[in-house]
């Protein structure tokens, strides 16, 4: 298959055209509700959680992929990794303009890592967010390095030598996925329908990937910056395992570099999420 297929470099750098999203407040709080997120200005609708800057970019994550990914492999991608770079935080009433481009691939063994970048400016051109989204495509290895990939953001195993600064405990509902996907505006039948998933090989519906990463981004705000959104400049993961509804959630964090947390979700004893970065100004 691998000398049959192979990835469209020709499209690397063409951005997708322009998606609009209007940010209203009802719009903020059933996504905080969706995530369990208990800060208040979070749950009123004030001002965006983190994590909901993938909302206004949605339209705009698989198109690149769908230029340069042959459409016989697109059943085989997940999200692999989440890199959000934050310049100032969503808030109600904000028009968004979001567009995104792929910017590179990495073979490996077991697949290949493909990378596309996304912006999410205002109307008058302020930029509010930048986002790298490592797609990986299971069991296709291209042979072949071509274009850039995301930052780097690696956990440094020296960390596991001090102590944690944090640890937080979290629960994941039987109904989460139900609430996360309109929240979200994430249709995507694995999180919603046993049997879809059973067939895609999975134990039953599992979390969606973002809503986990949500999670953890509520928790770093709450133990690291006073709840304050303002003050979170990066969040970045891999996505290494599916959460189950209704399993626990442990957080950890460690101090790695002033203002620089890195951290690792586990559940059941099994890391879902790692190479965990939070940046806090």
């Amino acid at each position: 298959m691998t000398a049959q297929l192979s990835f469209d470099a020709s499209a690397l750098g063409t951005w997708t055209d322009e998606t609009r999203f209007e940010v209203t407040r009802e719009r903020l709080a059933a996504y905080a509700e969706a995530t369990n997120d208990p800060i208040p200005a979070h749950r009123a609708g004030d001002v965006a959680s983190p994590v909901f800057a993938i909302v206004p970019v949605f339209e705009s994550l698989m198109e690149p992929a769908l230029e340069v990914v042959p459409l016989s492999l697109l059943g085989r991608i997940v999200h692999g990794e989440q890199d959000f770079r934050f310049h100032r935080p969503i808030r109600p009433g904000d028009e968004l303009v979001a567009k995104g481009t792929m910017t590179g691939w990495r073979g490996r063994p077991n697949g290949t890592a493909a990378c596309v970048y996304l912006t999410t400016h205002t109307t008058t051109g302020e930029l509010v967010n930048e986002q790298y989204v490592t797609f990986f495509v299971r069991g296709f290895d291209t042979g072949d390095s071509v274009g850039e990939q995301g930052p780097e953001h690696t956990f440094d195993e020296r960390l596991r030598g001090q102590p944690p600064v944090a640890k937080v405990a979290q629960h994941v509902d039987v109904d989460q996925t139900f609430r996360y996907s309109p929240a979200a505006g994430d249709p995507m039948p694995i999180h919603l329908d046993e049997q879809v998933a059973k067939d895609a090989g999975l134990p039953g519906i599992i979390a969606h990937g973002l809503c986990t990463m949500a999670f953890t981004s509520w928790a770093a705000l709450t133990e690291l910056a006073d709840s304050d959104v303002t003050r979170l400049r990066r969040l970045a993961v891999r996505f290494a395992k599916p959460v189950l509804p209704g399993q626990d959630l442990t957080t950890t964090f460690w101090r790695a570099d002033p203002g620089t947390y890195a951290y690792e979700t586990t559940a059941a004893d099994a890391v879902v999420i790692k190479d965990g970065l939070a940046e806090i100004a």
